[in-house]
């Protein structure tokens, strides 16, 4: 009507009869102005009936689903109710929810400013299927995001330990280039105390702050929204690492080389489209220090009689020579490294979590040989099958001879892989095995003889010495006296 000359034209660009625009002209209300508001139903509510009942079960428990009431009323009023009338009573629940159920949690969205945080939690990755090599690949990912921005990066991990922290922390600070001016986490008890203490902090964290001059936030008790920054980038970014996985069309890498490298790219192409915020942060971040400051723990444990370390709740084998010495053990992330007298003697992987123990074959296999009785019941015994064809190969030994011999036989192979390899032993082993032969330190070494091309050792008989000699030597030297 404010663009065409005439009521008619009007009407026909509009879609609608002359009379129409007419009456709803000379109204002054628009035509959903002028429609009557339903406020009556179509059709009878089956709930009617049963709702005072349903209403004082929500007031009770108002976590209850509509279905879970839905089969309560089937079993208790058997026949009644219909399996299409479901919706029917989800619509209800859902209206009593919103006009007479609890109140619902409030969330208060932030205002960032460039440069002044960063927040960090640990994610796990295991949804996703990566196997490497062909096995499972259970692991997590430290991952940090600038709340301004959305940069982010992050770190592979296995366990939520102060070493992965400041690792995968001091990682991201060097790939961003700068520091914020503060750093969130949730209760890591890698950084948090559980209890109330006088530093909220634990001091390994503190000295990780004051390193690097930024200050440290944590949440309230029970309340992980307050990371909620961190909380959704690892929503998205687990949902953005499953896309690419479907697009390569493998969930299998070769080496874990090539998984950290796929991240890499993929944390790239993602920081990618924000450029432009990210350049308003980076000249309002703090230098970084001079130097990193070392992602590891310290501790001086004693070697055992058993030749076995406790380091970081867990207990490791050492060799035997170290028996009775005291050690340095510097526990990071995936390793530790042992030093003795400030030299570096072995690098052994880190276990996750308490109670676990690592016993390497190569360390005691010698004492062993000449203990073989203490084999059988040996607390870490099954420790000292390194594959599974040495776990059947010595199960073959204990149904062909005693547990003894057993034991001496299978501790002959295994000192032939502590000194021949390991590889090498154990597909002699297979190889014996598909033969179905018997097998014995003397078999095991004929065998890799045989796979290196050198001459096959054969038996040698030794023809007993006469003594007869001897003897007439003695007595001859009886009568020259």
């Amino acid at each position: 009507m404010q663009t065409e000359k005439t009521k008619a034209l009007a009407a026909d660009k509009a879609g609608m009869d002359e009379k129409t625009a007419r009456r709803y002209v000379s109204l002054g209300k628009l035509p959903s102005e002028v429609a009557p508001l339903r406020t009556w139903r179509t059709r009878e509510d089956p709930f009617d009936e049963v709702w005072e009942e349903l209403r004082v079960l929500l007031a009770g428990s108002p976590g209850l689903e509509a279905k879970t009431l839905f089969e309560h009323l089937q079993r208790e009023r058997p026949g009644l109710f219909s399996e299409g009338q479901l919706r029917t009573l989800q619509r209800r629940v859902k209206r009593w929810r919103a006009l007479e159920g609890p109140a619902q949690e409030v969330y208060f969205p932030q205002l960032y400013r460039p440069g002044e945080l960063c927040a960090s939690d640990f994610t796990h990755m295991n949804d996703l299927g990566v196997t490497i090599g062909g096995e499972p690949f259970p692991h997590m990912v430290f991952h940090l995001v600038l709340p301004y921005s959305n940069w982010e990066t992050g770190t592979i991990c296995f366990t939520e330990s102060f070493e992965s922290l400041s690792l995968g922390w001091q990682n991201a600070l060097w790939e961003l280039g700068g520091v914020p001016q503060a750093h969130r986490t949730d209760r890591l008890t890698a950084a948090v105390h559980k209890v109330p203490m006088g530093d909220e902090f634990i001091a390994r964290y503190q000295s990780l702050l004051r390193h690097y001059g930024i200050r440290g936030e944590k949440t309230n008790p029970n309340s992980p929204h307050e990371n909620g920054d961190a909380e959704q980038r690892h929503h998205r970014m687990k949902r953005a690492v499953e896309q690419a996985l479907l697009l390569r069309g493998s969930r299998d890498f070769h080496v874990r080389a090539e998984y950290d490298a796929f991240l890499k790219m993929l944390f790239r192409r993602m920081n990618s489209s924000r450029k432009s915020r990210l350049g308003e942060e980076l000249p309002r971040l703090g230098k970084l220090p001079a130097h990193r400051l070392e992602s590891c723990k310290r501790e001086y444990p004693r070697v055992g009689p058993s030749s076995t370390i406790r380091a970081g709740y867990n207990t490791y084998s050492v060799h035997s020579r170290l028996r009775g010495e005291k050690v340095e053990a510097r526990l990071y992330a995936e390793e530790i490294a042992l030093y003795y007298a400030g030299e570096l003697v072995e690098r052994l992987p880190r276990l996750a979590g308490r109670g676990g123990h690592r016993i390497q074959y190569r360390h005691i296999i010698d004492w062993l040989v000449r203990k073989p009785g203490a084999f059988e019941n040996y607390r870490y015994r099954d420790d000292l099958f390194p594959t599974h064809r040495f776990r059947a190969a010595y199960d073959q030994m204990r149904d062909a001879s005693s547990v003894r011999k057993a034991s001496k036989t299978y501790l002959e192979v295994l000192q032939l892989a502590a000194r021949e390899g390991e590889a090498a032993v154990d597909r002699a082993l297979e190889t014996i095995l598909e033969r179905s032969e018997a097998i014995t330190a003397w078999s095991v070494r004929q065998e890799l003889a045989r796979a290196e091309g050198k001459p096959v050792l054969r038996d040698v008989t030794v023809v007993p010495t006469d003594l007869a000699a001897y003897d007439g030597l003695i007595r001859s030297q009886e009568a020259l006296a």
